[in-house]
């Protein structure tokens, strides 16, 4: 199964999850299924965050290694975008995580 497979088949299983979240209503409660299906989601969109930081970073990190192996005398460059783009993955799965949070918890 090619990678645009796995992402669509990821993508559908999450919005299947986070539409009853989106969809309720104040006054209609819910009740423990609609609840279970919010925490059903956040779980299932964190994990999802984590992954695809974890590999970023890991492509970044195995490029990073490959490159500064053909050229050793440009590895303190390479050194250095490699940590910023790190970096900023990281930056951009601690919002991810934020906002799924406070979906979460401030949802209702």
């Amino acid at each position: 199964m090619n990678k645009l497979a796995v992402l669509a088949v990821m993508s559908v299983a999450f919005l299947v999850c986070a539409t009853p979240a989106l969809a309720a209503d104040g006054a209609a409660g819910g009740g423990a299924a609609g609840s279970a299906l919010i925490y059903l989601g956040t779980a299932f969109g964190c994990g999802m965050i984590i992954i695809g930081a974890a590999y970023g970073i890991s492509k970044i990190g195995s490029s990073a290694v490959e490159s500064m192996a053909r050229q050793p005398e440009v590895a303190g460059n390479i050194n250095t975008a490699m940590i910023v783009a790190a970096a900023l993955i990281e930056g951009a799965t601690f919002f991810g995580l934020i906002v799924c949070l406070l979906t979460l918890f401030l949802g209702d």
